[in-house]
């Protein structure tokens, strides 16, 4: 009676807000659970934009949702394409780890980025979020509503769960191209790995 009606009334409101929100704010909505997605990847940051999207399906506001799964597939999807594209930007082990890093992506799992960004989180982090933020911001533009809430690029596949299926695709991509090309932006060439005793690179 203390906490659950005040915070009905709150969601109500904001329900009712969401539902009113012209495309400009929309966007800006978008961009700003995008870079709360990717800001601490499964952190307090990330969970309160993620909850804040999936209780809103029950209202009928599915538009967020997709936005934060959109964007929260952004990160470890943007790693996995930047230790493809910019090779000398990363370790042998790190290139290694990207292809399960690319699977934990399409899957939703924002959690897998963080061995990256525990290396490297002030170049990461930043290139994390704008990605993520591009995608959120599109998925919004695009009026794209979710009513998932988790399984990644996998609800594709269920008839209805996605209305826009084409764009809301369009939306990961342009979020996963800005992330891999910000991150080869951002981080410098690793110097060159010397040659064992026998001449042989070990890289």
């Amino acid at each position: 009676m203390v906490i659950g009606q005040p915070m009905a009334a709150v969601m109500s409101a904001l329900t009712g807000f969401l539902k009113g929100l012209q495309t400009g704010s929309a966007v800006l909505l978008g961009v700003i659970l995008g870079a709360m997605m990717a800001f601490d990847m499964g952190g307090p940051v990330n969970k309160a934009a993620y909850v804040f999207s999936t209780t809103l399906i029950a209202s009928g506001v599915a538009n967020p949702m997709a936005a934060s799964m959109a964007a929260g597939m952004v990160p470890p999807l943007g790693i996995a394409l930047a230790c493809w594209m910019f090779r000398s930007r990363f370790s042998a082990e790190e290139r290694e780890a990207s292809k399960a890093v690319s699977v934990l992506g399409l899957a939703f799992i924002t959690e897998g980025a963080i061995p990256f960004v525990a290396r490297d989180p002030l170049r990461v982090i930043p290139a994390a979020m704008a990605g993520a933020a591009v995608a959120g911001g599109l998925s919004m533009m695009w009026n794209i509503g979710l009513q998932a809430p988790h399984g990644g690029i996998f609800v594709l596949a269920i008839p209805n769960a996605v209305n826009h299926v084409l764009p809301y695709g369009a939306a990961i991509v342009a979020g996963t191209l800005v992330t891999a090309l910000a991150l080869g932006l951002l981080k410098k060439p690793l110097p060159p790995v010397p040659a064992d005793a026998s001449g042989i690179r070990s890289a």
